[in-house]
């Protein structure tokens, strides 16, 4: 196509609204712009041309000839355009907004969480993909990726979730201890970790463990840790964020808190234009986390 040979889009737009509505005042309020602007479109176009296109009788335009060739033209060219824009939307509104977090924040901090959005947003259908792995958002077709680390996944959009603190965690019966000097040496005690949790080693050199050189039972994912811990098997360190609902009920039990040193939970999106769901689902994500 030679686009040097069209006139301007705007002109095109504002004869098609003269033609389907057979004046230049019904055309600029449909349009939202002036009489005289519809008036100086179809001037333009025109002189583009080098014919008329519309007569004016009485308060009605008339179309000529050539103008009603352009009109059936436009007509048809914008209804074309107008069923693939909606075609679009409504796949991008219709298809699943897919979200991926690790295993240990889908099961104690999205999940119970979810009712309140289904309850409000019931027309987004979520598809959540919990993994350990850190997804390539483009090739997955992830929508959304909830991740802990420091913020820094270049080629993304980033932005903080949850940066809470760190806290030392057990039992309540596992040790009379309720505050971290209590525990005396800490190289004594058993500790779980996660496999994937290097935020577990960063923050025991802030607690004074060096745990390159501790022993630590390792397991394949946080899950399991917390239920070893719950059950009183020994010490571990978590994001607070994680073990809220424990600490809150009493499972478990914090003997120290500290600063997170800038980790945390992030949301991590491609730098594209979202579907209207993922907005939906990363607006109720920041205020149910920062309310």
């Amino acid at each position: 196509m030679d686009w040097s040979r069209l006139p301007s889009l705007a002109a095109l737009r504002a004869f098609d609204a003269l033609a389907r509505h057979g004046s230049q005042s019904a055309a600029a309020r449909d349009l939202n712009v002036t009489h005289a602007a519809i008036a100086q479109h179809l001037r333009k176009l025109e002189e583009h041309f080098g014919e008329s296109l519309a007569s004016r009788e009485g308060h009605q335009m008339r179309l000529t000839e050539a103008g009603t060739e352009l009109a059936s033209a436009l007509a048809e060219g914008f209804d074309r355009i107008g069923e693939g824009v909606t075609t679009l939307l409504d796949r991008n509104r219709l298809r699943p907004v897919t979200v991926t977090m690790t295993p240990s924040f889908a099961e104690t901090w999205l999940i119970p969480r979810m009712g309140r959005f289904w309850a409000e947003h019931p027309e987004v259908e979520l598809r959540l993909v919990p993994s350990m792995t850190l997804s390539d958002l483009r090739r997955d077709g992830i929508d959304i990726a909830i991740r802990f680390g420091d913020g820094n996944w270049p080629g993304h959009d980033v932005e903080p979730l949850a940066v809470s603190q760190f806290v030392l965690i057990s039992a309540p019966g596992y040790t009379k201890a309720r505050r971290i000097e209590d525990l005396r040496d800490l190289s004594q005690w058993d500790w779980f970790f996660s496999q994937a949790a290097r935020e577990q080693r960063i923050w025991g050199k802030t607690i004074g463990v060096d745990f390159s050189k501790v022993g630590a039972q390792e397991m394949p994912n946080n899950s399991m840790v917390l239920s070893a811990v719950r059950a009183g098997l020994g010490l571990s360190i978590q994001s607070r964020a994680l073990v809220e609902p424990d600490l809150a009920n009493g499972q478990l039990v914090s003997l120290f808190e500290g600063d997170a040193e800038g980790l945390g939970y992030h949301l991590v999106t491609r730098p594209t234009v979202l579907s209207p769901g993922a907005k939906t689902f990363r607006t109720w994500l920041r205020r149910t986390a920062n309310p």
